[in-house]
């Protein structure tokens, strides 16, 4: 409070501008007619040019009384603020994260559509984004944030939207709340949905996380983070002209014809062909999935008209690419074309043996 303020008395009516002080203890408050009247310091307020008035006096009055009905309302009838700290579990200190997709129905398999999940197996606070690209392209699916130990419904879809799915990027960032803990690096797993897996039972497994079968890829697993499967131009061409590399333990997976003049089906994709791509480079594996294919060319180049399908994917088309490439240089004697969509889904190719 200083000379000029505006004020008004609390025990009596009136008021008016701080003249002087007399001590501390006592204001000189003057009146609209010129008159000096003192006051104790405590029963003057201040109120300001633009509140000299009753309705400032009622407003401040009733925001008071708000508050001491807030503050006298029974415990029960307060809004709850607590949030429970998510438990944590043994083993659950390092990073293990899953994307999964689930059939709604799985006995119709051909019709039904599926839900996509985002599944943190770890004892941190996972904020994400779920991400689906085109070439350089990408769109942004989800954002969110998801507790320890839990799943996260991210979208449904159906088989009009594997196109979408094709390649699929997720980056996280770990993290704790309200507690100490190890810093964790920032992950990004990019990875290439094979639209033929959503037509085939066996793709959908057991797990811990869902009580029906479900497709999961991994994305950390003991904070090891999955590794991409893409390759540049440049590794492409240089792949071309380099020997093979020695084998790794395989299960190729080549289809019979069922009967006389049906294809054989042989599917190239990494997963289908490898127990596992531990200590594999992109380039390492590319190079095994070409092997498989000109060896199955080689077996089969006595059995004319014989029509053999290569499901390689969509993906970048890094595969198909190097595959159409040999058929030029290396078997151009065959003819080819693209596989039937209906049957082999996304990204195969039918060779015609010559």
């Amino acid at each position: 409070m200083k000379i000029g303020d505006k004020v008004r008395f609390l025990s009596e009516i009136g008021g008016g501008r701080v003249a002087g002080f007399q001590g501390k203890n006592i204001v000189l408050v003057e009146d609209e007619d010129g008159f000096q009247v003192p006051m104790p310091v405590n029963e003057v307020v201040s109120i300001g040019e633009e509140n000299y008035d009753t309705q400032h006096v009622v407003e401040v009055k009733q925001k008071q009384t708000k508050q001491r009905e807030e503050q006298e309302r029974e415990p029960a009838d307060l809004p709850i603020t607590f949030r429970r700290q998510p438990e944590e579990r043994k083993g659950g200190e390092r990073l293990s994260a899953f994307l999964a997709f689930v059939p709604l129905d799985l006995k119709e398999l051909t019709q039904t559509r599926f839900e996509a999940y985002f599944v943190n197996d770890s004892n941190y606070y996972m904020h994400f984004t779920y991400m689906s690209g085109e070439g350089n392209s990408w769109s942004l699916r989800t954002v969110a944030e998801v507790e320890p130990n839990t799943k996260l419904y991210l979208e449904e879809f159906g088989r009009e939207s594997l196109g979408e799915l094709e390649r699929v990027a997720i980056q996280i960032l770990p993290y704790k709340r309200e507690k100490p803990f190890l810093l964790k690096s920032p992950i990004e797993a990019q990875f290439r949905i094979d639209g033929v897996k959503f037509y085939k039972l066996h793709t959908f497994q057991e797990n811990d996380f869902f009580e029906q079968p479900a497709l999961i890829y991994t994305i950390v697993e003991n904070d090891k983070p999955s590794g991409p499967l893409f390759v540049d131009a440049q590794q492409l061409k240089n792949s071309m002209y380099r020997k093979p590399e020695p084998e790794k333990q395989s299960r190729p997976l080549i289809t019979p014809a069922k009967e006389k003049g049906a294809p054989i089906v042989v599917d190239l994709h990494a997963d289908e062909l490898l127990e596992t791509t531990q200590g594999m480079s992109a380039i390492d594996i590319l190079n095994y999935q070409l092997d498989v294919f000109r060896k199955t060319l080689k077996e089969h180049e006595k059995q004319k008209g014989q029509k053999i399908v290569f499901i390689h994917g969509k993906g970048d088309g890094v595969l198909r690419r190097a595959i159409i490439n040999d058929l030029q240089y290396r078997f151009k004697q065959h003819t080819y074309q693209d596989a039937s969509f209906r049957e082999y889904g996304y990204g195969a190719t039918q060779v015609t043996i010559k």
